[in-house]
């Protein structure tokens, strides 16, 4: 075993030096790679939001250098984090210099989910810029069981961008602002307090408190000069903004997802892939302003309309009323139907009894 563990380390550290020493030329063919103690030779100051990080204190110093080399160790990360934030990062942009506030916040979103609308931590918190339940509907994000806009671009760096200035506000340091977005207001105001400094720096926070400024930052730098670090892209190599409008419709009742997908001239897995807030299957009554192909709508509230006559026509149809001594196996295998798309069609939870006399949705296969 300790033979083992041994070849293992070995293993890992060339590993490491092989995939730290990309060529930071620009030229993928120089035949001397850097030292990886050159990536962590800063020539101007670092800042975040426009205060700089104080790297004359050592102890601060080797916390942000740890940072850099955590960050590099894991290339192909930092690849997709390059690839997501050519997609992600105008949105994000626009809306913080519209509302006034420093570039360097979209940062955050990237080391709160990778840029990914399903990301999810241990504490429930969920989304671009991982809000819990509680925390977003403080700050006016729709999540039920229709919608999480937790899981939207847009809606999620409203919210994100409204609750980092009240923290702002508070403490007049976008520092410690975003420190108090990852800790929570109320626990970075008591270690001000406890401790009698508003220095980001000098507070002893919890441990991933005190990373989180110095994250953000390292990925500012890395991503900000990414052929510095051996990173080299062609604008093809980046993923795409998607080419897709809003657009805004009435559900008269719960409606199938398919439905506005057939509207749009797409899939179902496109209409819930640009807007991941959508869960499950269905729209419940209300009002909805989604993204479709932008080839599709201009014709599509036509559409629309033609489709939900037609399926609020047929619905009755389809409506099969539970007879005594029915259960859903049953019913399943008497319509050879699968069994989860009884719960899919009419709502029902796993564990759900069904009486005579209900009604349920049934699509026979065709």
């Amino acid at each position: 075993m300790k033979s083992n563990t041994s070849l293992f380390f070995i293993f890992i550290c060339l590993a490491f030096s092989f995939t730290i020493t990309s060529p930071a030329s620009g030229n993928p063919e120089s035949p001397d790679p850097p030292f990886l103690i050159n990536y962590l030779r800063m020539e101007d100051p670092i800042t975040f939001c426009g205060e700089t990080v104080p790297l004359d204190n050592q102890d601060i110093r080797e916390r942000f250098e740890k940072e850099m080399l955590l960050s590099l160790w894991n290339r192909p990360q930092v690849i997709l984090w390059i690839k997501r934030s050519n997609r992600h990062f105008p949105l994000i942009g626009k809306m913080l210099k519209d509302a006034d506030m420093p570039d360097d916040l979209k940062y955050i979103a990237l080391i709160e989910s990778a840029l990914l609308p399903h990301a999810g931590s241990s504490k429930g918190a969920i989304g671009y810029w991982q809000f819990t339940a509680s925390t977003g509907k403080k700050y006016g994000l729709t999540i039920d069981e229709g919608l999480d806009e937790r899981r939207s671009l847009h809606a999620s760096t409203r919210a994100a961008l409204h609750c980092l200035k009240e923290y702002h506000g508070v403490f007049n340091s976008w520092t410690l602002a975003a420190a108090a977005y990852n800790m929570g207001l109320q626990g970075m105001k008591t270690e001000i307090l406890a401790q009698k400094t508003n220095d980001y720096y000098s507070l002893y926070l919890p441990l991933e408190t005190q990373r989180y400024i110095l994250r953000i930052a390292a990925a500012k730098l890395i991503i900000s000069n990414p052929e510095k670090y051996g990173f080299l892209f062609t604008n093809e190599d980046l993923y795409q903004p998607y080419t897709c409008e809003r657009i805004t419709f009435k559900s008269p009742e719960r409606l199938p997802v398919r439905i506005v997908a057939e509207a749009a001239n797409t899939s179902f897995k496109v209409i819930k892939d640009l807007n991941p807030e959508i869960r499950g299957y269905y729209l419940n009554e209300g009002t909805y302003s989604i993204f479709v192909p932008a080839e599709a709508s201009e014709q599509f509230h036509s559409r629309y309309t033609r489709l939900l006559e037609q399926w609020m026509s047929e619905e009755t149809e389809y409506l099969y009323t539970v007879k005594k001594g029915d259960n859903l196996s049953i019913i399943a295998d008497r319509f050879n139907v699968p069994l989860p798309a009884l719960f899919l069609w009419n709502d029902l939870e796993i564990d759900e009894p069904i009486h005579p006399g209900d009604r349920l949705l049934i699509y026979p296969q065709k």
